[in-house]
């Protein structure tokens, strides 16, 4: 599969996250993500109270998410454009809202067993964001 060059590779896996984190929160949103996500950070408020762990309200959920995938998508030109620093923004992003995020759905589901909110997409939210995190350290050629 040829997706041009490298900076064409990028952009297209930026959009590609995009798309798939998309997903992802409307797996989360479809299976009541923030049941499972306000009690844990209310324990973890109690036990730790110098972390400063927020807990949500749907449309605040929600409405967070949608502006910060609009901003990622808006950004999409520049990635096309492989711009030093939207590489630099894909590095922590996959890391943490791809690789991590996968990681912690998957890996909780195990060990709690049964299937978390969210589950369901996260293997393509983990690969979306590997395949990103490797093309924005330029490794996808």
């Amino acid at each position: 599969m040829n997706l041009g060059d490298s900076n064409q590779r990028f952009g297209t896996l930026w959009l590609a996250f995009g798309y798939t984190l998309a997903l992802h929160v409307l797996d989360e949103a479809g299976h009541d993500f923030l049941s499972v996500y306000n009690p844990n950070a209310l324990a973890i408020r109690h036990a730790v109270p110098f972390l400063p762990i927020p807990v949500f309200t749907f449309q605040a959920w929600i409405g967070s998410l949608l502006f910060a995938l609009a901003i990622w998508l808006a950004l999409a030109p520049w990635a096309f454009r492989g711009l030093k620093w939207a590489r630099w923004l894909a590095i922590p992003v996959a890391l943490l809202a791809g690789i991590g995020n996968g990681l912690a759905h998957i890996l909780s589901s195990i060990y709690l067993g049964r299937f978390m909110p969210g589950v369901y997409s996260a293997p393509l939210i983990l690969l979306s964001g590997a395949l990103l995190l490797r093309s924005a350290l330029g490794r996808g050629k």
